[in-house]
């Protein structure tokens, strides 16, 4: 029986809440492919900055309409399959985040 390809099911799963974020970080290390990992790092920076800039008041509410449109943009380019970077911190995490 051959093995199936879950990197896109990773990688559209990796957008899902943090619990979400979390099932495909498992099942990435199960079967590690490029396409899950890419989106894992991606998914989890837009997470990271969303949650961190959102206290700052008045620039919480302009940075969480980006971070939804990054999400977005994210999120189009997983169930497409393509390792699309979102705009300004999609290469920070290609770099930071190189392990995951």
């Amino acid at each position: 029986m051959a093995k199936t390809d879950n990197s896109k099911l990773v990688a559209i799963v990796s957008y899902i809440t943090l619990i979400g974020w979390v099932i495909a970080l498992v099942l990435n290390m199960q079967s590690k492919t490029k396409l899950g990992s890419f989106h894992i790092r991606q998914s989890l920076i837009i997470m990271l900055t969303g949650m961190i800039l959102a206290w700052i008041p008045v620039l919480g509410w302009i940075v969480g309409i980006i971070v939804f449109i990054f999400w977005i943009i994210g999120l189009i380019a997983a169930i497409n399959g393509q390792e699309k970077e979102v705009p300004i911190i999609g290469p920070l995490a290609q770099d930071w985040f190189k392990g995951l």
